[in-house]
């Protein structure tokens, strides 16, 4: 399967990079709505769009709004957006409160099950340790291939059996190891913190996302850190398409 990096900056885009967004074009299915969301309608392959969100924290939800007029105009006929509880209500009560955003787009909301079937797959999840929560997914294929996206979270073992042994980790990398110490209070993760992850975690690729807007260099991670520790990683960039 193919799967394109719509955002990977985190807390606001720059002139690099926009905010969440993960799509697999071919069946529909999308990790979070930040800014980068506008990019869906014109690279999705099927009329229909399975939404995942991790949280309701601006960078990954304000694109929702962004879906209004491709729905209107059916060029995507149907989106399902899941999500906890929590998330959900936050996007219905405060992203489109009338004040702000006063036409909800013809989304069906639903409340994450332990599974979601899609095409050609199953997405699960699991709950990740970032300030007002945050989810984590997991995609298996039915062709034997699999990836993880976990984002906004610090590096913790507890969801180590979640992404094991996966063909692509997609984990954000928010700070160098120089900056370490921003990760406890900010619930986001390092350099070589995340490595170690991977590598424990038995997983094929890695390619680190969601990184600070501050920094718009070719390498605002310290790239050789990671490498050192698990060789098969790559910064991923806006519109970076890669299989699976």
């Amino acid at each position: 399967m193919k799967l394109i990096f719509l955002g990977t900056g985190g807390f606001h885009p720059n002139e690099r990079r926009h905010t969440a967004g993960l799509l697999i074009p071919e069946i529909g299915v999308a990790f979070d709505a930040g800014t980068s969301a506008f990019r869906i309608a014109e690279r999705i392959a099927s009329p229909d769009l399975h939404l995942f969100l991790t949280h309701a924290h601006l960078d990954h939800i304000c694109g929702l709004t962004y879906l209004l007029v491709p729905l209107m105009q059916q060029r995507i006929a149907h989106c399902t957006v899941w999500g906890s509880p929590e998330t959900l209500s936050a996007v219905r009560t405060h992203l489109f409160s009338p004040p702000v955003f006063p036409v909800l787009p013809r989304f069906d909301l639903c409340d994450l099950p332990d599974r979601v079937a899609v095409p050609s797959g199953v997405v699960t999840h699991h709950p990740l340790h970032h300030p007002g929560g945050s989810r984590g997914f997991r995609l298996d294929g039915d062709d034997g291939r699999s990836f993880a996206y976990i984002t906004d979270t610090i590096t913790h073992p507890d969801y180590l059996d979640f992404i094991r042994g996966v063909d692509v980790l997609i984990h954000e990398c928010y700070f160098p190891d120089d900056e370490a110490q921003w990760c406890e209070p900010t619930g986001h993760s390092h350099t070589s913190a995340v490595a170690r992850l991977a590598a424990d975690a038995g997983v094929q690729r890695l390619y680190l996302t969601h990184v600070d807007p501050q920094h718009t260099d070719d390498d605002p991670i310290g790239l050789a850190a990671a490498r050192a520790i698990f060789p098969a990683t790559e910064l991923a960039e806006d519109l970076l398409e890669i299989e699976v």
